[in-house]
C-alpha cells in the first residue's frame, strides 16, 4: 500500500473569497501561520479545524482536503 498525502484548495477558496490568511485564521480561532503551514501542506489540520475551515469558506471538507497518492 502506497502513503498517501494530504492535499488541498485551502488557499483557492481562501483567494475566491477574497480573504486574507489572517483573516480566515481569525475566523477559525487560529494563528495566520498556521493557515499557512496547512496551504503549504507543512501541517495536517485536526477534523475539527477541517470542519471550522470549509465551514467559514462555505464548502464541503472534500472540497478543501483531499488525498493524492504517493
Amino acid at each position: 500500500m502506497s502513503a498517501s498525502a494530504l492535499g488541498n484548495r485551502l488557499k483557492e477558496h481562501r483567494a475566491r473569497l477574497g480573504l486574507t490568511q489572517a483573516e480566515l485564521a481569525a475566523r477559525v480561532q487560529v494563528t495566520r501561520k498556521t493557515i499557512n503551514t496547512i496551504e503549504n501542506r507543512v501541517f495536517v489540520p485536526s477534523a475539527i479545524l477541517a470542519l471550522r475551515l470549509a465551514a467559514v469558506l462555505g464548502v464541503t471538507v472534500e472540497e478543501v482536503f483531499h488525498l493524492e497518492d504517493g
